[in-house]
Parts: C-alpha cells; sequence; structure tokens
C-alpha cells in the first residue's frame, strides 16, 4: 500500500547549521513527486529526510513534521530503522554489495531486518523483486554470480530490486540515473512509471526533462546564497510548473537561464 506523506513546517540542522527551512508539502499516494533546483539547494538533504537516512551524520536534527498516513516519523519513541524499512532508498550511484550474490543481494535489506524465511519463499521474492524492477529476465539465469558483474544500469535496478524486496511503501530515489547512460536512464524512468501504480516516489533530479517526463508534481528547491537554507520554492503539478510557474526563479530555472 503506497501512502501519504505530509511534511509540516519541516526545518533540518546539521549543528548549529540550518541547512533546510520551512518545508511543508504533500505528496499524494502513487504518485511520482521530483525534486529539483540547483545544487547545494538541499533537495538531497530533505529526501534523506523523508527516510532519516540524514540522521547518519552526527549533530543532524530537524524541528517540525513528517507525517506518513497521519504517523509522524519523528514522534518519541520511533525506530528509526523501521521508518527506513517502510521508506526505501536508491542513491546515486548503484551500490550492489560487491562479493554478493545477485540473489543475494535483492535479499540483503531483509536479512538485515532479521527475516528468516525458507528457500522457497526466499527464490519467490528474490523473482518477484527483480520481476518489478524489471531485471528479472536478464539475470535468471546467473543469480549466483556477483551483483558487480552487471552493467550500470542493471546495477542501478538491482538496487531498486532490493529497496522494494522489503515491501517498502515509499521509495525515494536521489538521482538514480545520473551515473548513467542515456538507455539505461530511459529503463529506469519506465520503471518509475510502472512502479507508481504500487508506491509513492520521491526523485531528486538535475534533469529537468526527466523530471516532466517522470513526474507527476514538482518542487522545486532554491538557496539565496552561500550558507543560507536551501527553501522549497514552488510546488505544483509538473505540466504547471514547467508551463506557467508563478514564480520568476523557478521560470528561470526551468526555463535554463540558471543552475
Amino acid at each position: 500500500m503506497s501512502k501519504r506523506i505530509e511534511v509540516n513546517d519541516l526545518n533540518v540542522y546539521y549543528s548549529k547549521f540550518l541547512a533546510v527551512e520551512e518545508v511543508s508539502l504533500v505528496i499524494e499516494p502513487r504518485t511520482v513527486t521530483a525534486l529539483i533546483g540547483p545544487s547545494g539547494c538541499g533537495k538531497s538533504t530533505f529526501l534523506r529526510t523523508l527516510n532519516r537516512m540524514h540522521e547518519v551524520i552526527p549533530g543532524a536534527y530537524v524541528t517540525g513534521e513528517v507525517l506518513i498516513d497521519g504517523n509522524n516519523l519523528y514522534g518519541p519513541g520511533v525506530d528509526p530503522v523501521l521508518v527506513r524499512r517502510q521508506v526505501g532508498m536508491v542513491f546515486q550511484r548503484p551500490n550492489p554489495f560487491p562479493t554478493m550474490s545477485i540473489g543475494d543481494n535483492v535479499l540483503a535489506g531483509v536479512k538485515l531486518n532479521n527475516r528468516r524465511m525458507a528457500k522457497s519463499d526466499a527464490d519467490d521474492l528474490i523473482e518477484k523483486s527483480l520481476m518489478g524492477a524489471n531485471l528479472w529476465n536478464e539475470v535468471k539465469d546467473r543469480l549466483d554470480k556477483p551483483g558487480s558483474s552487471l552493467s550500470g544500469g542493471q546495477q542501478q535496478r538491482l538496487c531498486i530490486a532490493r529497496a522494494i524486496a522489503v515491501q517498502p511503501d515509499v521509495i525515494l530515489m536521489d538521482e538514480p540515473c545520473s551515473a548513467l547512460d542515456p538507455i539505461s536512464t530511459l529503463a529506469i524512468e519506465d520503471l518509475i512509471e510502472e512502479m507508481k501504480a504500487d508506491y509513492t516516489i520521491v526523485i531528486v533530479t538535475h534533469n529537468m526533462q526527466q523530471a516532466s517526463r517522470v513526474s507527476d508534481r514538482t518542487g522545486f528547491f532554491n538557496i539565496a546564497g552561500t550558507g543560507k537554507p536551501g527553501k522549497l520554492i514552488e510546488y505544483d503539478d509538473t505540466t504547471t510548473m514547467f508551463s506557467n510557474p508563478s514564480v520568476q526563479a523557478t521560470e528561470d530555472y526551468v526555463s535554463g537561464r540558471f543552475g
């Protein structure tokens, strides 16, 4: 079941430094939301607050709320590990575990969560996850080969398979195509379109065309200057953001005048 995300007055700090200021937005279930904006304006930092990943940096904390179906991820007693099981993450560079087989890579997150499974259940989950990541037909005859034996685009889809094997509700993607060639990028974009039927997806991208192709809604982040916090400048339906934004800075950015 994909979930609705509601962010209220979110501020993200690294010790005393305010990195992202006052973000409020609602992300509807089974949609793709793209976060765009120049480098260093807080997009990836904000993305990581949606599964408490930013907390792995010492001194990082937030104020405000991130609600998933009404439950605050930052509520008292909430276990960040459980949050990350519900909200999966795919990183910029494909990062399969190089010494693990393709099959074991898919199961890595599940095993991390201490789920013991019968071999037949594990085999079923591997197949289902790889099919979900549109990779099964390419690798089904070499599941015991190392994950690092795959091409870059296949490795990224393997990482997506690993993320969906844990059966999350939300999937975050931090520039998932920036290290890939155009054909692999297209494969990932097609996959995002298919996955939307089952998941709420939030993607950070520097590629304007990609944002306009894959997303339903787009958030534009910007920064007033070095050392200033990133802010969500505008958030709207993607077609509106690219054809008729209400803020001049958004129009300048999406038309390529800066960034």
